[in-house]
């Protein structure tokens, strides 16, 4: 998958911005949302419903059960893609957007992580702001007061984070790479708007997205690419 050219273009680069998505984490056991045998598949509530505002204040017991049953996985481990990433960010070359919600990039010991979407780790009361733990919140929705508990994870009809900071990123990059991601959810996709005219965007995936920036599209496993990338 790696020709001179790409590898010349990582060689180079100072300023990597990858953008990830749930595909870089299916090697890690954790299954990704959209394909066919995504969490999305299956569900007799819609999946958007389910992790919406709309949910958390009107059926706060059909999200959590959703959540616990459907998006934790404590004993996954970072895999090459993640850990081949962390190296690029301790030679301070990269930085990571991710959507990912799983904290598996921070497991692998990557620096300069911006969760996009925010973390399922972070766990504290909707009303209060109190901070819990991820053990207390799989034993119970509610924390010993009774105020209602939520991951610290953007859902629909929240404003993603640190959407400000990401633009930066996208604006000082000198290569992008886009892997493991569908590139339909917004606004994470309209991340490129912010880059540079001439550097390059490079897109590692499965299946072809469905993008108007000048992407270069490599389809493929990512875990073999980045298996194959010198470093």
């Amino acid at each position: 998958m790696i020709t001179k050219e790409i590898q010349k273009q990582f060689d180079e680069a100072r300023q990597i911005v990858f953008l990830t998505g749930a595909g870089v984490s299916t090697a890690s056991g954790i299954p990704d949302y959209r394909s066919k045998n995504g969490i999305y598949q299956g569900l007799e509530q819609r999946p958007e419903y389910l992790l919406s505002t709309e949910a958390l204040h009107q059926e706060p017991a059909a999200m959590y059960n959703f959540m616990k049953e459907y998006m934790y996985f404590p004993e996954a481990k970072p895999n090459i893609i993640h850990k081949v990433m962390a190296e690029l960010t301790k030679q301070g070359r990269a930085r990571i957007i991710t959507q990912n919600v799983d904290g598996l990039h921070e497991k692998s010991g990557a620096q300069q992580v911006l969760n996009y979407h925010g973390s399922l780790y972070n766990i504290y009361g909707v009303v209060t702001g109190q901070r819990s733990t991820v053990e207390a919140y799989m034993q119970s929705m509610y924390a010993k007061d009774g105020e209602l508990l939520r991951p610290g994870i953007t859902l629909y009809g929240e404003i993603p984070f640190r959407t400000e900071e990401a633009a930066l990123w996208m604006q000082q990059a000198d290569l992008v790479v886009i892997v493991g991601t569908s590139f339909v959810v917004y606004p994470f996709a309209g991340l490129l708007q912010y880059v540079q005219p001439g550097v390059p965007i490079l897109a590692i995936n499965l299946e072809k997205i469905d993008t108007l920036y000048p992407v270069k599209q490599l389809i493929g496993d990512a875990g073999s690419f980045f298996k194959e990338l010198k470093i």
